[in-house]
């Protein structure tokens, strides 16, 4: 609630000390706080000018400017009996009035007359004066905390607070006095604490606006976007000193933004002869296990020198430093000896070894897996690019020998990195070994796809048989629960077949799929089910795109017989003639069609059997326009053929409007019927239209 009017005003403070908070609750928290903070604020009336939330490894902080002492004031009416009710015909309040009154705590000449739908009633027109801000923040701010979720949260003690980490402090203030309340025993007060190594001891924030910098003091920066940016020029200024950039990686600096209080860049190097590992290798070390960061030259290779971000004074930089440098060799010498040791022996000899590794219990193992994923590859293939499947079958049968050597065991996130690296060695093709790791892309939505076909096709036939083992015993998404990450896998398969324009339809796909799982009993409707999961995945994929969801409803059920290159310019041909003129009445007269057809199978036009001149002229037009429309559709003429399909408009409304349909005669009512269900299924063949509003 912003503030409206001037009145006195005062910041309030609320501090919550704990310890350590894992860094990926931190986001979420500081803006569940904000958004808690502000409705409970509003729901008391407590007017405030601006709230900004604070998060720290050791703490959750809440400051809110230019908050009102006093609650605003409300003024309500209450209604009571009508005024036929309330008043004799002398005008003089009846019991009913005066019983009213007296419970509203007025008296009856007090009460007023209000309109209130069609008739007239008494009401109290009723003040109530706000409280002093400092006698409801107890409750507020308590209310704040017990209100605030995580991901996970624990008990501690006897207690049975729930929260991310034990609390150890409250901090409460409204400008410089206290706001005191207890949560399990926890009782609020005016101290904090600064760095937990550093500034140890507790110490007493004097008034709410000074918060910040009495922290600064005790060398906690506590604004998460000060220490983002130190983060970030600590960064920029260390990689200048190397001759070198950071890799860019904002999730990295998110991450270290919540681990530290205290940020300050130390720059580090390792020995040169560890540049011999892949890349990613060296990457992923650095980034996924100590959080530290990666230099590169302008070309993009890598260098030996990184950068931590340590929690201390910068007097402090060399012990972090030598320290960091232990680590590192350390880590990179076990990353070594796994490199290679897996090179001792080839991908190829590690097939066999699939059969000991379990898929899924019910799903076998992964040579079986990887058996399924050879035969939908080969026959993508060879439906899209037959010069390409003896590369695509090489890959597949290798795709998931990586998971078996040390480095995979050891850093699981690079599978698929690790194949490229092994099959080069083993002198695989190049266009194999780049498809053992592009089988894993995309890796979210919009992300990086596969660049070579091999990949994209291995890509595809893994996901497809992801997607059809499991609906096949019955494990699918349900709410917010994907446990095997199937959303994701339906989605990349629909940007890679959109991204190469294949010619394959998904009923093509997940037919082979299942019909790679022939020995597993499914439920018979597997297909079907599996088809409109993706389905789902389409309209997701182009309404980011831009089109509207009509447009796309009304060509969802090619999906099952077009490549989704031919649906989405059908999609694209519908969107650039609905504002023509002539759209509009096609629409209409096209749904008159769809609203009075059965479902059912009708006997085949007899001609003997058009008796009116309506009927007639429908049934030649519609003959003829129907073999123009769907020549101009095999021709991907798309918009001209939607142009020729509108000329029926004229005879199906003068149809309508001159023959009746359901004549008594069964012969005549269904030959009528036939014509039109007839002209139904040509323009369904395009688009279902019923959906178009």
């Amino acid at each position: 609630m912003k503030m409206e009017r001037n009145e006195s005003t005062a910041s309030v403070l609320l501090e919550i000390g704990c310890e350590e908070i894992p860094s990926r609750f931190l986001p979420g928290a500081i803006e569940e706080l904000k958004n808690i903070a502000a409705g409970l604020f509003d729901e008391y009336r407590i007017p405030y000018k601006e709230s900004s939330t604070f998060a720290t490894p050791r703490r959750l902080a809440l400051l809110m400017k230019g908050v009102a002492t006093r609650q605003q004031d409300v003024v309500k009416e209450v209604y009571g009996p009508s005024r036929k009710v309330a008043f004799d015909e002398d005008g003089l309040p009846t019991r009913a009035a005066e019983g009213f009154a007296q419970s509203v705590g007025l008296k009856a000449s007090e009460l007023v007359v209000r309109n209130k739908g069609k008739g007239e009633y008494v009401a109290a027109i009723l003040e109530e004066k706000g409280l002093e801000t400092c006698l409801l923040l107890p409750d507020i701010l308590k209310k704040t905390v017990l209100s605030l979720r995580f991901p996970k949260s624990m008990r501690w003690g006897t207690g049975n607070l729930l929260f991310a980490r034990p609390i150890h402090w409250i901090l409460a203030l409204f400008g410089p006095e206290t706001v005191r309340f207890q949560i399990d025993g926890i009782k609020s007060g005016d101290i904090s604490r600064g760095h937990r190594f550093l500034s140890p001891a507790s110490f007493q924030i004097g008034d709410a606006d000074s918060y910040a910098n009495v922290l600064a003091q005790n060398y906690v920066i506590v604004d998460q976007d000060k220490r983002r940016d130190m983060i970030k020029t600590g960064l920029k200024d260390l990689a200048g000193k190397a001759d070198g950039l950071p890799v860019a990686d904002d999730e990295l600096v998110g991450t270290v933004t919540f681990l530290v209080e205290l940020p300050v860049a130390v720059l580090c190097r390792f020995d040169a002869e560890y540049l011999r590992l892949p890349k990613e290798l060296l990457i992923t070390v650095m980034r996924d296990h100590q959080k530290y960061f990666s230099l590169e030259d302008g070309g993009g290779n890598l260098l030996n020198s990184f950068i931590v971000i340590s929690n201390t004074r910068s007097e402090n930089a060399e012990t972090v430093r030598k320290g960091a440098e232990r680590v590192i060799k350390a880590r990179f010498d076990d990353a070594k000896f796994y490199f290679n040791e897996d090179r001792q022996r080839s991908l190829s000899e590690r097939v066999e070894e699939l059969r000991q590794v379990i898929f899924h219990d019910r799903l076998g193992s992964l040579f079986e897996k990887t058996a399924r994923v050879v035969d939908t590859a080969s026959f993508l293939a060879e439906k899209v690019r037959p010069s390409l499947k003896e590369l695509v079958a090489r890959a597949a049968l290798l795709s998931k020998t990586d998971l078996l050597t040390g480095v995979v065991r050891e850093f699981p996130e690079l599978q698929g990195t690790m194949g490229k690296y092994y099959a080069l060695h083993d002198k695989e093709r190049e266009e194999v070994s780049l498809a053992l790791e592009e089988q894993y892309l995309p890796r979210s939505f919009g992300g990086r796809l596969p660049e070579t076909d091999s990949g994209a096709l291995l890509s595809l036939a893994d996901k497809a048989d992801n997607i059809a083992s499991f609906f096949s015993i019955g494990l699918v998404p349900s709410g917010s629960e994907d446990p095997f990450a199937l959303r994701r896998q339906a989605l990349g398969i629909v940007s890679i077949i959109l991204e190469n324009a294949y010619d394959i339809s998904l009923c093509q796909i997940f037919e082979q799929a299942l019909k790679s799982l022939s020995s597993l009993k499914n439920n018979g409707n597997t297909l079907q089910d599996t088809i409109a999961f993706v389905e789902q995945r389409i309209e997701f994929v182009f309404s980011a795109k831009g089109y509207q969801q009509d447009l796309i409803r009304s060509c969802l059920h090619l999906s099952w017989t077009l490549p989704l290159r031919k649906i989405e310019e059908r999609i694209e041909a519908l969107k650039s003639v609905r504002q023509d003129a002539w759209f509009g009445d096609f629409l209409l007269a096209v749904k008159r069609i769809h609203n009075i057809v059965p479902k059912e199978e009708l006997p085949s036009i007899k001609e003997e059997l058009l008796a009116q001149e309506e009927e007639k002229k429908l049934f030649i037009a519609s003959t003829a326009l129907c073999k123009d429309f769907l020549s101009l559709v095999g021709q991907d003429r798309f918009v001209d053929a939607l142009r020729s399909l509108a000329e029926i408009t004229a005879p199906v409304n003068s149809f309508f409007d001159k023959v009746l349909v359901m004549d008594r005669q069964e012969d005549i009512r269904r030959n009528r019927l036939s014509i039109l269900k007839e002209l139904w299924e040509t323009a369904y063949s395009f688009a279902d239209f019923s959906r178009l509003l």
